[in-house]
């Protein structure tokens, strides 16, 4: 995240460790420490190969990966700048404004080097299909939960389009730390929760009008054979491309859901489910 004297992303210097268990240490540099199979990854604004090494020789772990690349490289070559969708406007914490109209709902976003900042084609096709559904579909969206949350951006976007109780939920310390402060910058922390949580641990409360679910594939695979997983009304299902559809098809329960609705953008794909009024929970 970005704190004092930063005021944005330039360089990003990163070092990937074999094992866990960093012992706490406190540096001005540090943007945060991502956890990818109980492995760290640790991201910089400046080289720090001794403070790294320091933290090897402390530990027994040992790098096995180490770049430096510019910020917009490590998001996909995306130029991360303000954007405007039909009711909302979104600008990263470094721009100061957003060229769209007064009575688009505004959203402030620090992404860090988390996914789901909005700058890419899938989260922006939640995002657009998100306010759609709240806003013109006349379906009642009281409640969602954001599995796997991210910035926290779908979540935030949902309390600002006016849903009263948002969970956000992700298995990522990283993510957790980062989709807060978003909550915080935007003033939402009346409306949306976060938490740290791993689905792959057992679903928590499904009590929600909406579930949002922008995964990947053998996550999503998993999730479809449970059915506590679809006792919500709705579902909006992301994060794959025309190639996984297939057998993310052959998976669903047909007794329980019905597709409503099918939306791409670039080689992203996304679906609206709804439960059969006959489904059982």
């Amino acid at each position: 995240m970005l704190k004092k004297p930063y005021t944005k992303y330039d360089q990003l210097y990163v070092y990937s460790l074999d094992r866990g268990a960093l012992p706490a240490f406190n540096d001005p540099d540090l943007i945060g420490i991502w956890i990818e199979d109980e492995s760290p990854i640790l991201f910089f604004h400046r080289p720090k190969d001794e403070l790294v090494a320091e933290l090897c020789r402390k530990t027994g772990a040992e790098i096995v990966y180490q770049a430096d690349l510019n910020y917009q490289d490590w998001e996909a070559g995306v130029q991360i700048t303000a954007f405007a969708t039909k009711y909302l406007a979104v600008r990263p914490l470094w721009e100061d404004t957003v060229p769209v109209d007064s009575c688009c709902q505004q959203i402030v976003l620090d992404p860090s080097v988390i996914f789901g900042s909005g700058f890419h084609a899938t989260t922006r096709l939640c995002l657009e299909t998100l306010e759609t559904l709240i806003l013109e579909s006349g379906e009642r969206i009281r409640s969602v939960l954001d599995l796997g949350t991210g910035t926290g951006l779908l979540a935030i976007a949902a309390a600002r389009l006016g849903v009263e109780r948002v969970t956000a939920l992700d298995n990522n310390p990283l993510a957790v730390s980062v989709a807060k402060r978003n909550v915080e910058l935007n003033g939402c922390g009346q409306q949306v929760e976060v938490y740290g949580y791993d689905v792959q641990d057992g679903l928590p409360d499904m009590q929600y009008d909406l579930v949002i679910t922008n995964l990947y594939k053998r996550l999503l695979l998993q999730l479809f054979k449970n059915q506590k997983f679809w006792q919500p009304r709705l579902h909006m299902v992301s994060g794959f491309i025309p190639g996984m559809e297939p057998d993310l098809l052959a998976a669903l329960p047909t007794d329980r859901v019905r597709m409503v609705h099918r939306a791409r953008r670039e080689q992203w794909r996304l679906w609206l489910l709804q439960k059969k009024e006959n489904g059982t929970d």
